[in-house]
């Protein structure tokens, strides 16, 4: 009797095209389809709560440039290694195209510049924040493509049907290039796709933020919260079965750390925040102001 068997994923051919002179990156478009994506999602969900949109578009002026900074810079300090040695170039620590964005790094700075932002404004950050995070976890889902198109942050060779061929890549001169080239046909290694398992993660990880913050109403922060928990439950998971090279804190990849730091410290908060929902006047208290001057409650529903 004959069995057939899966074949293993292939990597992209390549990961960077090029129209004329300017360079096509998948790892940015990801990104960008990411952001795009998440303010979508945003946008429909904090409007929805009585906020509003003027604000998700001021938000993303400040979060996207804060979060890409952020992110850079816990992948440099990170993997320092990478861009100051006796052998490497400190300007590569500012090719974010390239790959290399941390995303504890990302959440933070972006955290703390949307907090600023919403203190000056006067307005309660945790609405905002509950609407955010199902199109946040979205958009890490779709940035993990990125890593696909660069080879990168993938797992151990394994012998799984779903494993993923790591293609050798050179560039027009025949020299290695694992990011920048092009496939030459020869498979260096087949690994556990730690990007796809990830991926996967993060959408289960959305709609369970979608489902659970109709299903029990929450509010004041609490779905931000979860999404805090959920992702790191499966970064854990995942950061424990990737074999490429990270920074180790006793004995443990610093990300497995940062990830059961994380996992504590939200549910911490998930269970001291108030529970319920945020009625539109407390999610807009100026927007409130203005229709109790105008004695007009059209403009809450």
């Amino acid at each position: 009797m004959q069995i057939y068997t899966l074949a293993n994923i292939p990597s992209p051919p390549q990961g960077v095209w090029h129209l004329g002179p300017v360079p096509i990156r998948a790892y940015a478009m990801c990104i960008i389809v990411g952001i795009l994506v998440a303010m979508w999602m945003t946008l429909r969900r904090y409007t929805a709560r009585g906020g509003n949109s003027d604000v998700v578009w001021d938000a993303a002026l400040v979060v996207i440039p804060a979060g890409i900074i952020g992110g850079r810079l816990y992948h440099v300090i990170t993997d320092n290694d990478k861009y100051f040695c006796s052998t490497c170039n400190p300007v590569d620590a500012l090719k974010i195209t390239n790959g290399g964005l941390g995303i504890w790094g990302a959440v933070a700075l972006g955290a703390i510049a949307v907090w600023v932002m919403f203190k000056v404004k006067g307005i309660p950050l945790g609405p905002f924040a509950d609407a955010v995070a199902p199109g946040l976890v979205l958009a890490q889902a779709i940035g993990r493509l990125g890593n696909w198109f660069n080879q990168e942050l993938y797992g151990r060779e394994t012998t799984v049907p779903w494993a993923l061929d790591i293609y050798y890549r050179v560039n027009d001169s025949g020299a290695y290039a694992p990011i920048s080239g092009h496939s030459t046909g020869e498979v260096m290694a087949s690994v556990h796709p730690t990007f796809l398992y990830e991926l996967l993660w993060n959408v289960a990880v959305c709609v369970f933020l979608l489902w659970a913050h109709k299903a029990f109403k929450l509010g004041h922060g609490r779905v931000f919260a979860l999404y805090v928990a959920g992702y790191t439950a499966g970064r854990f998971v995942v950061e424990n079965m990737r074999a490429d090279e990270a920074t180790h804190i006793f004995g443990l990849r610093v990300n497995v750390i940062v990830s059961v730091v994380c996992f504590v410290v939200a549910l911490i908060v998930y269970f001291r925040l108030p529970r319920g929902q945020e009625s539109p006047e407390e999610v807009d208290p100026a927007r409130a102001a203005e229709v109790e001057r105008n004695g007009d409650s059209a403009g809450f529903k």
